[in-house]
């Protein structure tokens, strides 16, 4: 699954921790389901029309009991139960009574009425269930006027779905049939076998039997879907039959998905490729969905995505077509990692996620090398550091103590920085060595399950390294936190040595105990007097030493050679300085690593902010976009939090307007035929930046000419959004509406119920999210919880407005106004963000305070709070910290 952030739902989740346990007897289970009963097969028949408000179906599941009972446990969650019945070995039925034990968690008893003996038997189940509204199990959605029915399951949704065992270590063949209505299109995982009436209005379509798969991997939609003709993806050296590929989007719009469909053979080939093995699935399908929790979704021969990244034309946003192929090939990536290969339970969502993520990055510099997955690579682990350097981070491994936990654990972690510790370690045996191990590793497990032993194995292998390796790449797994290696450049034996000393990074203001040890692979690039090298070791305890053959003693060092480590790193004074020097010279990954100790050294308390405004300064000439705006970031922490008077403000936006002004004026607010994509995205980082975070006139002039063209009404009375460069969209509506107040408000919320075109809903949704005046803000979230804001775009307007104490109070006096019917329209699919939503850019112990004393009562509203309150409150508390420790004079000094 890949998340997204724009516009956000909420996916950016976060849990509580511990140990699951299965219950035996009577108790419940909390955690996962006895091991004694395991499905083998499952046949559902689901009769769907997206129109109405329920669906019905009948699931038939074939069981193994390991031991006599006189029940089962599984899992089910709002379905209506109206029959059920057991069959044993020898065939004969009885009625069987479904209770569900525990509605909140989705755990439901069957009762046989008698015991009983080890063997196989036969569950039935018919039963009703609610379309859901809350994207998870089988949805409905609406898109002009049309309504649609399909399927998010990941990770514990199956449930609202169909009765069974909704875990992932449960992998199964499923055969399904829909009865839907006449004029209505079924699609499934598999290809369909049959299509027969079923009475007057209805057909009932059949799809082939499965390959084992785990309930949280079955898929299909029902509705009025376009499909494009079928392609064929050519055989090659793993795969002996020609692939079917397919587009499906809703009603007219499938002819945008030409693309994707055109770039996707090459990704899986790529993939074929890098693990020896073909596609398992018998066809491809990318769906473009309405509305989605998600980015995408692996299901395996059904891939669905928020429709902003499968419906594309030449007017896109530039970042919308390469958002497009990365997540692409991250779920395409997820069918050899997450659906051939399948985690064992929910601790080791890493195996999904961390590696489609790592996988995504390598095929995407196969393919795509001007889009430097390189530089994405560490900016996503960079990113993962911030959340990991909080004491109530999670592990990339977390123990999994309920529901919560498992929806929860989608983040950073499991996402980024898992995939920055698995190249590391790659990099570390090499490439051509971690690949040899993860082909055994698919091969070892196809069609089944693993956990990160299997894994680690797999690679230690293949490398020929023993249980010191293993110690290493566990330990980043089994604990949370981010590896502080501080330098010292010492003398010894006529050799210049560096001296390493590994602690646990803490910002200013925690308290953890920095006391920990990890077996970190270091690359230290250092100066000779032929250039530059690098020397690599691995340091398991406190304290080390890495010799620099060639250096001299006052040699400068960049300490995270290419940035392939996943660690932050501190210099003394000196070294710095000698390092500052060099920058221009490193190259652009190591730019970036440079960037982020600038950050870490800063929120550790070792530099001030005038300090950072001079070591940051180098990269604003850098040529590479990545790195060029690397220090935006810090400077409008420092910008809202540091600077007091109107001086320091102003020195602030003079330093960007130094940097950033030219390189955006050169690029001009309009796009230029066949101009690099990467300008287009530069020019739209630049221009959201200085108009909107740093308020430059000169650049919100321009936005504001783009935005008042796109709110002039065409003929039809329509707004003319075509107006403005469709990659400033957002940002040209966001300075429109902040100058021109109501009459702006007013008409974007008219147009948006109007507009399908989702690229264009995303710019309306930006241009809203802009609002300052209060009373605007107010009727912004207002709109934001009603209906034609669609589920999956309600948090880019809610999340938005918390840039000044002044602003968050007014979000927050809204927010715990508005809490049921913010948590009712979301479901516990939220629990993790709800904290952050609410509170998230709080900077003061005030805001922590009134966050921990509203959410503590409402720790059980749903599923994942817990970590989310922590976390948050530790954010602000953090935030509070490092303000508190400011000297605002540094800035003019």
């Amino acid at each position: 699954m890949r998340r997204h952030l724009r516009p956000l739902l909420f996916t950016a989740l976060a849990a509580s921790c511990g140990m699951a346990f299965a219950a035996s007897g009577g108790q419940v289970p909390t955690g996962r389901l006895p091991s004694w009963a395991v499905p083998q097969s499952y046949r559902i028949a689901f009769k769907v029309d997206p129109a109405q408000a329920d669906f019905s179906g009948t699931t038939t599941i074939k069981v193994k009991l390991a031991k006599a009972s006189d029940h089962v446990w599984l899992d089910g969650a709002s379905l209506t139960v109206s029959k059920a019945t057991v069959t044993d070995a020898a065939g004969k039925t009885n009625v069987a009574k479904y209770v569900e034990a525990d509605p909140k968690a989705g755990v439901a008893r069957v009762d046989f009425g008698s015991t009983l003996p080890a063997g196989a038997i036969t569950l039935q189940f018919h039963y009703t269930a609610p379309l859901n509204a809350q994207l998870q199990g089988l949805y409905k959605v609406t898109d002009k006027g049309q309504p649609y029915a399909m399927t998010q399951m990941e990770p514990i949704s199956a449930r609202f779905a169909f009765p069974g065992f909704d875990e992932p270590g449960f992998k199964t063949p499923f055969e399904i049939s829909i009865t839907l209505p006449d004029h209505d299109v079924a699609v499934a995982n598999t290809r369909q076998v049959s299509d027969k009436p079923a009475g007057k209005g209805w057909k009932t379509v059949s799809f082939a039997q499965t390959l084992p798969l785990p309930t949280y991997l079955v898929a299909f939609a029902v509705g009025p879907w376009d499909i494009t003709p079928t392609a064929k993806i050519s055989p090659d050296a793993y795969r002996s039959k020609p692939l079917p590929l397919r587009g499906i989007a809703a009603a007219g719009e499938a002819h945008r998905m030409s693309q994707v469909l055109s770039e996707t053979p090459s990704i899986i080939h790529a993939l074929e490729n890098y693990y020896g093995f073909g596609y398992p699935w018998d066809k491809l399908d990318l769906l473009a969905a309405p509305d989605f929790a998600a980015g995408a979704m692996e299901n395996p021969g059904l891939v669905t995505f928020r429709d902003w990244l499968l419906l594309l034309d030449k007017d896109s946003p530039a970042r919308d077509v390469r958002d497009a192929f990365n997540d692409t090939a991250h779920e395409l990536a997820h069918q050899w990692t997450g659906d051939t290969v399948t985690l064992a339970w929910w601790n080791d969502i890493w195996l999904n996620e961390a590696f489609a993520t790592w996988m995504q990055q390598k095929v995407t510099m196969e393919v795509h090398p001007e889009y430097r997955a390189d530089l994405d690579r560490v900016l996503g682990a960079q990113g993962a550091m911030a959340n990991d350097s909080l004491l109530s981070a999670r592990k990339i491994r977390q123990p999994i103590t309920g529901n919560g936990d498992i929806m929860t654990a989608f983040d950073g972690i499991t996402y980024q920085k898992g995939a920055s510790v698995i190249a590391m370690f790659e990099n570390y045996v090499g490439d051509k060595t971690f690949q040899k191990g993860m082909r055994a590793y698919i091969q070892a497990h196809k069609f089944g399950n693993a956990n990160a032993d299997d894994l680690v194995d797999a690679i230690a292998t293949a490398a020929g390294k023993g249980e010191a390796f293993k110690h290493a790449f566990k330990s980043f797994l089994d604990q949370s936190g981010v590896p502080y290696v501080q330098t010292a450049l010492e003398q010894k034996g006529g050799q210049t040595v560096l001296a390493l000393k590994q602690s646990r990074y803490l910002p200013l203001g925690s308290h953890g105990d920095s006391r920990r040890i990890w077996g970190i692979p270091v690359c230290v690039r250092y100066g000779t007097a032929g250039g530059s090298q690098v020397a690599c070791t691995m340091i398991d305890k406190a304290a080390g030493s890495l010799p620099l053959p060639g250096a001299s003693a006052h040699t400068w060092v960049m300490p995270n050679a290419n940035a392939a480590g996943y660690y932050r790193f501190s210099l003394d004074k000196g070294e710095l300085a000698a390092l500052t020097a060099e920058v221009a010279k490193l190259s652009d990954t190591e730019q970036l690593a440079y960037a982020d100790a600038i950050h870490a050294s800063f929120e550790h308390g070792d530099l001030d902010a005038g300090q950072v405004l001079a070591a940051l300064k180098p990269l604003t000439g850098s040529k590479t976009r990545q790195v060029a705006t690397a220090p935006l970031g810090q400077l409008e922490w420092i910008y809202r939090h540091v600077a007091r008077t109107a001086a320091q403000r102003a020195r602030i936006a003079d330093w960007v307007k130094a940097a950033y002004l030219p390189k955006l004026e050169a690029l001009g607010y309009q796009r230029k035929p066949g101009e690099l994509e990467d300008d287009s995205l530069l020019r739209s980082t630049l221009a959201g930046a200085l108009g909107l975070d740093f308020k430059l006139p000169e650049v919100r002039a321009e936005l504001l000419k783009q935005g008042e063209a796109a709110l002039r009404k065409n003929a039809n009375g329509r707004l003319n959004l075509a107006a403005a460069n469709p990659d400033l969209l957002g940002d040209a509506l966001g300075v429109a509406v902040q100058m021109q107040g109501k009459s702006a408000v007013d008409a974007l919320i008219a147009e948006l119920p109007r507009t399908s075109d989702p690229a264009l809903r995303n710019g309306i949704l930006g241009g809203l999210a802009r609002v300052e005046d209060p009373a605007l803000a107010e009727q912004v979230r207002d709109f934001a919880i009603s209906k034609p804001v669609k589920v999956g775009e309600m948090a880019s307007l809610l999340r938005a407005g918390r840039d000044t104490r002044a602003q968050r109070d007014a979000l927050w006096g809204w927010f715990t106004g508005h809490y049921r019917q913010v948590l009712a329209r979301t479901g516990s699919f939220a629990g993790g963000y709800l904290p952050m939503l609410a509170g998230g850019g709080g900077c003061s112990l005030a805001e922590a305070q009134r966050l921990q004393s509203f959410f503590k009562p409402r720790m059980n509203d749903a599923a994942g709070i817990a970590r989310g309150l922590a976390q948050t409150t530790e954010s602000i508390e953090l935030c509070s910290a490092l303000a508190a420790r400011q000297n605002p004079a540094s800035i003019t000094r």
